[in-house]
Formats: C-alpha cells, sequence, structure tokens
C-alpha cells in the first residue's frame, strides 16, 4: 500500500496539527482532516486522472475534457490538461456565484492613505465592471488571443482589467509597477503586445510615481503598441498621445453593460508572467487557462482552508503570480472576499498592516517575510496596539522563513493561536506546492512541510539519482505533472525545456536545494543557480550584471547574492572600472551612485545592490570563467574556506577582493 508523506510524517512524531471538526462529507476538493490528506495525497499518485477529473467536476465547463492529462514531462518539456476542454475562467470566477453569492463582497481596496476611504465590490458588482471594461477593450479593437499589458497601480481597476482580458481571450501580462522604462519595454516587446493598459500615477507610501510618464517612455521603443488606455486615479494632467491613447472614464461611456465570455480551450494561453532567470533576458512564462484555474482554486481552498464568511488578504501586488493566483484568481474562483491594498507596510506608520487587518477584520492574513522582517525592526508597540482577534490563518510567501521571524510571527501577530503556513511554490508552478494545510497537515518552524496532492517532489544528487529516505539534501526535483504547471517561456519553448526539464529528464528541476528532515518534512534552503531572491523576487545575476555593465564607467562586474537580515538575500556587485577610475574615496563614492541609478534606469529600485565593491579583476579560471562560488563566499562573509585559488589565472587578485570586502 502507499504511504502519504503525512502518514510518514505522523509516524515520525513531527509536529502535528490541532485537530479539525469533521467533515460532513470527505473530498478530493476539500481537506478537512489530516485522514483526508492522507487519502487525498495517495488518489492522486495512483490514479492522478480520477483524482483531478473529480476536482474539476464543479467547475462550469462549456465543454468537458476528452483527456485530463497530456504528455507529462516528455523529453519536449510539453504537459497538457483537460484536453478538448471549452471554458472561460471569468465565468467561473464571476457567472457561477450571481445566483447564490451575488450580494458578497468580492473585493475589498483599501487605499495608501488611511484617511481615504475605501471601496467595496459585490460579486455582481465586478462582474458589471468586468463586462463593461471588456467592452471597452472590444471597441479598442482587441482580440482573442492579443496580448495586453498592464503597468497600474493597485486600485480595483487593475484587478478588473485582468478579468476584462480573461473575458475575451486576451492575454494578459501584468508589469509590476516599479520597473523602469527599459525593463517595460523588453516585456511589452516579448510578448509583441499591441495593447498597454496604465493609469496616470499611484501612491506608495510617502511617494507619488507618474507611471504614465514612464510607459511613454518605454513605449518609444515598443513599435507593436497600437493603443494605450489609461485610468484616472490621482487626477494628474498628462500627455496624451493622438490616436494612441484614450481615456478609461471617456470610453467606458459608450460601453455595453454586459459581455458574453470568449469561449476558450483548455491550453489557450490565459497569462504571460515575466520573471528573471539566468541569463540577462527576463523570460515570460506561460500559464494556460484550465489547468492553471483547478490548481489555482484547489490549492486556495485547501493550503488557507477558507470558510465562507472569511475575509482574505494577500498583500503581494498583482505584478508578482503571488497577485495572480491568490489574491486574484484563487480567493475569487473559490467565491471568497479579497483584500487589495494600494500601499506599503510602514506607511504611515508599522502599524499599518495591523490597523487593516482589525478595519476589516480580515481572517487570513498572507504575506512575505520580507515584510515581516522589516516590521520586527520597528517598536513591538506597533502590533500590540491592535487586537488582531478577528486572525486564524497566517500565510507566508515569496522566500524561506527563518524561524525567527516565524516565531515573531506566529507570537505576536497570531497570538499564538493562528496556524502558520509556511507556502513554497514559484511562477513557473502556478501556486502553492509544499505547506502545511492550515490546522489539518504537520507543521515546523522555517520548513514548507508535505506536498500537496498530486505533487511529488523528491531529492537528486548532482548527477541526477534520487535521494531516498528522510534526513537528507538535494536538488530539489518534481516527478510527476500538476494542473499548474508552466507550459512554455512565451516565443521560445526551448529556452523552458533547456531550464526545466532537461536538466534532468523525466523531472522537473526547480532550481532550488532542500533538505528532508526526519520526519519527512521539506525545508528550501535557497538557489543552486545563479538567482537571486530578493524580497521574494527572483533576479538573474546576468540581469543585473548587464544593467550594471550600461554604466560607461564601467569594464566588467559580478554580481552574487548575500545573506540579508530584511530582504533574505541581498545584492553584493564586484565591478572593475576603467583604469585610474575609483582610486580615491569619493571617487568611489561617486562610481557607486552612479552604478546605482543605472540599474535602477535599466531595471528598476528593486534590483539596485546593496552592497557594490570597487576591484581591479575578479577571480577566474585559465578559460575565463568566473569563480562566483569564491565570490559569493567573500560577500558572505566566509573567508577562511574559499578552496583551492592556485588555478585561477591571477590569485593574487582573490587577496585584493577580501581586503577590500564590505
Amino acid at each position: 500500500m502507499l504511504t502519504t508523506p503525512a502518514a510518514r510524517a505522523s509516524e515520525n512524531g513531527a509536529l502535528t496539527a490541532k485537530p479539525s471538526p469533521p467533515a460532513a462529507v470527505a473530498s478530493h476538493a476539500r481537506i478537512r482532516s489530516l485522514e483526508d490528506y492522507h487519502e487525498a495525497y495517495r488518489k492522486s499518485v495512483e490514479d492522478p486522472d480520477a483524482f483531478w477529473a473529480e476536482v474539476a467536476e464543479p467547475f462550469t465547463w462549456r465543454r468537458k475534457w476528452n483527456k485530463v492529462r497530456g504528455g507529462a514531462f516528455s523529453p519536449e518539456g510539453s504537459s497538457t490538461w483537460f484536453e478538448g476542454a471549452k471554458l472561460n475562467i471569468t465565468e467561473n470566477c464571476l457567472d457561477r456565484h450571481l445566483a447564490a453569492r451575488g450580494n458578497k463582497l468580492a473585493i475589498i481596496w483599501e487605499p495608501n492613505d488611511p484617511k481615504e476611504r475605501h471601496l467595496r465590490l459585490t460579486y455582481r458588482e465586478l462582474y458589471n465592471e468586468v463586462c463593461k471594461f471588456s467592452n471597452v477593450l472590444h471597441n479598442l479593437g482587441v482580440e482573442k488571443g492579443d496580448r495586453v499589458c498592464l503597468y497600474m497601480p493597485m486600485i480595483p481597476q487593475l484587478a478588473i482589467a485582468v478579468l476584462a482580458c480573461a473575458r475575451i481571450g486576451a492575454i494578459h501580462s501584468v508589469i509590476f509597477a516599479g520597473f523602469s522604462a527599459t525593463a517595460i519595454a523588453d516585456r511589452v516587446n516579448d510578448a509583441e503586445a499591441a495593447f498597454v493598459i496604465t493609469a496616470d500615477g499611484l501612491n506608495r507610501g510617502a511617494k507619488q510615481i507618474p507611471v504614465k510618464r514612464v510607459v511613454d517612455e518605454a513605449l518609444e521603443h515598443c513599435p507593436s503598441v497600437r493603443k494605450v488606455l489609461v485610468i484616472e486615479h490621482l487626477g494628474w494632467p498628462v500627455h496624451m498621445h493622438e490616436g494612441r491613447d484614450v481615456w478609461y472614464h471617456e470610453e467606458v461611456k459608450e460601453a455595453g453593460k454586459t459581455c458574453t465570455a470568449e469561449e476558450m480551450d483548455a491550453e489557450d494561453p490565459l497569462f504571460i508572467l515575466y520573471t528573471s532567470g539566468s541569463t540577462g533576458k527576463p523570460k515570460g512564462v506561460v500559464h494556460s487557462t484550465a489547468g492553471y484555474m483547478v490548481w489555482a482554486d484547489y490549492t486556495f481552498r485547501n493550503v488557507f482552508q477558507v470558510e465562507e464568511n472569511d475575509v482574505y488578504w494577500c498583500t503581494a501586488d498583482v505584478g508578482w503570480v503571488t497577485g495572480h493566483s491568490y489574491l486574484l484568481y484563487g480567493p475569487l474562483l473559490a467565491g471568497a472576499t479579497t483584500l487589495m491594498f494600494e500601499g506599503v507596510p510602514t506607511y504611515p506608520d508599522a502599524g499599518r498592516f495591523w490597523q487593516v487587518c482589525d478595519k476589516h477584520s480580515v481572517t487570513i492574513f498572507y504575506t512575505a517575510p520580507t515584510a515581516i522582517r522589516s516590521l520586527m525592526a520597528a517598536p513591538l508597540d506597533n502590533v500590540l496596539s491592535y487586537s488582531l482577534d478577528s486572525l486564524r490563518v497566517l500565510g507566508s510567501v515569496g522566500e524561506p522563513i527563518n524561524e525567527e521571524a516565524w516565531y515573531w510571527y506566529y507570537q505576536h501577530v497570531g497570538k499564538e493561536r493562528c496556524p502558520v503556513v509556511d507556502t513554497w511554490w514559484q511562477t513557473e508552478t502556478g501556486g502553492i506546492m509544499v505547506s502545511a494545510l492550515a490546522g489539518i497537515t504537520p507543521s515546523k518552524p522555517a520548513h514548507a512541510g508535505l506536498p500537496l496532492p498530486g505533487v511529488q517532489p523528491v531529492l537528486l544528487t548532482q548527477e541526477g539519482q534520487e535521494i531516498e529516505g528522510n534526513d537528507q539534501e538535494g536538488y530539489l526535483a518534481l516527478k510527476a505533472a500538476w494542473p499548474g504547471v508552466i507550459r512554455t517561456t512565451y516565443g521560445d519553448h526551448e529556452r523552458a525545456r533547456q531550464m526545466y526539464f532537461a536538466p534532468y529528464p523525466g523531472y522537473y528541476f526547480t532550481g532550488d536545494g532542500a533538505r528532508r528532515d526526519e520526519n519527512g518534512l521539506y525545508r528550501i534552503i535557497g538557489r543552486v543557480d545563479d538567482v537571486i531572491n530578493v524580497s521574494g523576487h527572483r533576479f538573474g545575476t546576468a540581469e543585473i550584471e548587464n544593467a550594471i555593465n550600461q554604466n560607461p564607467h564601467v569594464v566588467e562586474s559580478a554580481v552574487v547574492g548575500y545573506p540579508h537580515d530584511v530582504k533574505g538575500q541581498g545584492i553584493y556587485a564586484y565591478v572593475i572600472c576603467h583604469q585610474g577610475e575609483g582610486s580615491t574615496e569619493a571617487e568611489r563614492n561617486h562610481l557607486e551612485a552612479s552604478i546605482i541609478e543605472t540599474v535602477v534606469a535599466e531595471i528598476g529600485k528593486i534590483a539596485k545592490p546593496d552592497k557594490i565593491q570597487i576591484v581591479s579583476g575578479l577571480p577566474k579560471t585559465r578559460s575565463g570563467k568566473i569563480m562566483r562560488r569564491i565570490l559569493r563566499k567573500v560577500a558572505e562573509g566566509e573567508t577562511g574556506n574559499l578552496g583551492d585559488t592556485t588555478t585561477l589565472l591571477d590569485p593574487q587578485v582573490v587577496d585584493e577582493i577580501i581586503a577590500g570586502r564590505k
């Protein structure tokens, strides 16, 4: 008989969850007890077709599927789910809820400034707004299959616009409204987008940012764009490019109030989301319609143990995958109330998150370790001033949460009564892969926990051999497909194949290292490739190096990650400048400021280096390869264990780098 990970964990004495009330009816779609988890996991492995067919059954389908799964982890790196099915995801997010939940709150919007009024949209109101926005897009010429890029503030119109694109069959690509004009242009051009949606400006804490101006700069280099739809948010005067730019509030006057949803194939792309990789060019991760829908809904319901009257708050921006899956699609598919926040956790003070929780009686709170660590640094009164009595589940996302932050979160925010779900997943997985299920499955500080049903993680050696047993460490891979798996990278499927499926044939390679503890619980221990996880957002070292190298003072650079108390990982840049530059402290300060300015212009503030060290050379092999292992150890302060440096082209450069370490 197949034993589940939870069964093995409980047998070995892992931290077990508190007993949950028995469910009236055990169901694949909803796990209510540890026994339910055992059964669901067993069936998901033994008969995945039957398992996922049952999970998918309750959705609204125009036409049912011919085949549940196809091509799982083939050498071509392809996977299909629910082949032959026809549907529209917005009918499942909106239309099917109208009869029973039409007057239920769908979205609560909390503005940046607590003195401003919040906004509430019921499911019926959201449906009406999405239909009107869909008709505006239709009237502008947007058709099924067109790519639409969105660069917007965290306002209700962003959620509405995303859903409107999905309703008419356009492929949305949200770009975080903090990226530079250059980064926007790269993404718009890669997607060959014909349409862009933006706003006049945005609020972010004490700052106001002219997003339309940034878009205008980007579109000087984007010949594919035909129309720009502008949302009035701050009331700022902006330049409107004649024949291209239009105001939404003017266009919507002519828009109808109903819009029939476009029929989509199960494997039609739903969205493209750009993420950094180990090369300099951002990659467009493509997710399909049906598989992503089923996975987002299933994981949302079970990880957070959502109930009908919950008020759920995911603090992520929609520009990241967490905002896609667990601010918009997951909650709306489940008929939940989701809170959308325009601001930042420290404005106007470090109690803002907790003030919002009390104001809206938030029951489920999902945020990033970076935010938690930044709030830990503030006086504890910022938390203790609020009751937080409504909270019942806490979540963590974006990077592994350290034990100190876990305990602070559990004790001071959750009052030692709220389970903490430390979720591990990636943009490419579409949804949560490894996590405790709140109050149901075993949990342990700083450990993601057990795999969800349908997820089969393995640890591999560098050579690709599976590592059996507990208390082991290796490369984390997945040996069976799940509905939310990445379908391709837009316009370059070979890149997806080489990155995820070619390294270890028959597996999806996550790029992460992991440890399976003595009880079978998984702990993610960091990237094994040239990717830095900054505040939960991944940046390829090559992408940052390419930006630094645009600076006219720079000859060459090498970037590595290092442990950072707040961000998880910081960016440490080693930079070679032209001969004679940077010889004095004043010159070095000027160069560092100039380099940061270049990175911000090329990528955005979120990618600016935390430390820049001006060096005369880099540790290279005789073939010219930079020894990043050495640079990483120096950045981490582990200078006493650099290994053999005698094979380097110039071993003395290492001594210089150590002496100049910041």
